[in-house]
C-alpha cells in the first residue's frame, strides 16, 4: 500500500503539522507527499529532507498559489488512482481540501483521526470528543484527516526523496481568490507552541482581555488562546479559538483563564500535558480536568504571578 499527503505550506515554509501526517501515514505504507503551490521549489527541498518519504510529487505553477481547495481537488484526485490513503492534517486547509476530493473519488472521508489500528481500521472522538468512536471502513481508497496532536512529529534529516514533477489538470475556475488578511503577533504559534495561556468571556472586556494575557504570555514565551466565548465576545480575532470549532492544541502547559470549561472548548485543548485553570468560581467545570487550579480574582491573581514568575525566571 502506498499513501499519499498533501503538504500544509507557507509558500516558502513548510508547515509542521505536514510532519505529524507523516507519521500518521508511515502506518499505512510508503509515503508520498504532495507539494503544489507557485515557486515552492524551497518546500519541496524541504519535504524531501523528511525521514521516511519516497516521493515528492511537485506542481508548481501559478493556478495554486493560493492553494484554492476548487483547485487543488482535482489535482488531487488526478493522483489518487495509484494511493490506497490520501491523508491531510485536520486543519482549516485540509477540513476544506480533503472532502471535495473524497467526493470526486466517490468514497466517504474520515475526519479527525487520532489513532491507526490497521490499514482500515481507525479512530477520532465524536460528540465534541467525549466519545472515541472506531470505524472500519472497507473502502478501496481512504481519505483521512488526521489530528496533529495525537502523533509525533516525523523527523528532518538528510532523506534525500524523489521529486517528480507531476502534471495539473485544466483550471476549474470555480472559485477566484479575492485577498487575505494576517495577523502578525510576536507569540508563537498556537497549535506548535509548547506553552498556550488562553482566556475566556470571565476577563470581561477586550482591554483586559489583552493588559492580563499578554504580560503573562510574554514571560512564559506562551501563545495566546481563547474561548469561543471570548471570540464571541469580540476580545479577540476568531484565529486564536481554541476548541472543537477553532483549534486543537496538546502544549506541555496549558494555562485556562477565566474559561468556564464548555464541552466545546475541551474538545480542543484536554490533551494538554497539564492543565491549569484560574478562575474565580468553585464549581467550573474547567476544574475537573485541571491538574492544578486556582480559585481567585483574575484582575489581582495574574498580575501577582506574572511578578513571581518574572521573579523566578530573570
Amino acid at each position: 500500500m502506498s499513501v499519499l499527503i498533501i503538504a500544509e505550506h507557507q509558500q516558502q515554509q513548510l508547515d509542521e503539522a505536514t510532519l505529524h501526517a507523516v507519521t500518521a501515514a508511515a502506518k499505512l505504507g510508503e509515503v508520498d507527499i504532495l507539494v503544489a503551490g507557485y515557486h515552492i521549489s524551497e518546500v519541496a527541498v524541504q519535504a524531501q529532507q523528511i525521514a521516511g518519504v519516497r516521493k515528492v510529487l511537485l506542481a508548481d505553477t501559478a493556478e495554486y498559489a493560493n492553494e484554492l481547495a476548487e483547485s487543488m481537488a482535482p489535482l488531487v484526485a488526478s493522483l489518487a488512482k495509484k494511493y490506497s490513503h490520501i491523508l491531510a492534517a485536520a486543519s482549516n486547509a485540509g477540513k476544506n481540501l480533503l472532502p471535495r476530493v473524497a467526493a470526486l473519488l466517490d468514497c466517504a472521508p474520515i475526519s479527525e483521526v487520532t489513532e491507526i489500528i490497521d490499514s482500515q481500521t481507525f479512530v477520532h472522538p465524536i460528540y465534541a470528543g467525549n466519545v472515541l468512536q472506531t470505524v472500519r471502513s472497507e473502502q478501496t481508497q481512504h481519505v483521512l484527516t488526521i489530528r496533529s496532536t495525537a502523533f509525533a512529529p516525523a523527523v528532518i534529516n538528510d532523506n534525500q526523496a524523489v521529486v517528480e514533477v507531476v502534471p495539473c489538470p485544466a483550471p476549474q475556475n470555480l472559485s477566484r481568490f479575492i485577498d487575505r488578511t494576517l495577523t502578525h503577533s510576536d507569540h508563537p504559534e498556537l497549535t506548535t507552541a509548547k506553552t498556550v495561556v488562553s482566556g475566556g468571556r470571565g476577563l470581561g472586556s477586550a482591554e483586559n482581555f489583552a493588559a492580563l494575557l499578554n504580560p503573562l504570555a510574554d514571560v512564559l514565551n506562551a501563545a495566546v488562546g481563547a474561548s469561543r466565548a471570548a471570540v464571541d465576545a469580540d476580545y479577540i480575532q476568531n484565529e486564536y479559538q481554541v476548541g472543537q470549532t477553532g483549534k486543537v492544541v496538546a502544549p506541555e502547559l496549558y494555562i485556562a483563564v477565566g474559561i468556564s470549561g464548555a464541552i466545546q472548548h475541551l474538545a480542543g485543548m484536554k490533551d494538554s500535558k497539564v492543565i491549569v485553570a484560574i478562575n474565580k468560581d468553585a464549581d467550573a467545570p474547567i476544574f475537573n480536568i485541571a491538574d492544578y487550579g486556582l480559585v481567585a480574582d483574575l484582575n489581582t491573581a495574574i498580575p501577582e504571578l506574572v511578578q513571581q514568575l518574572k521573579a523566578v525566571l530573570d
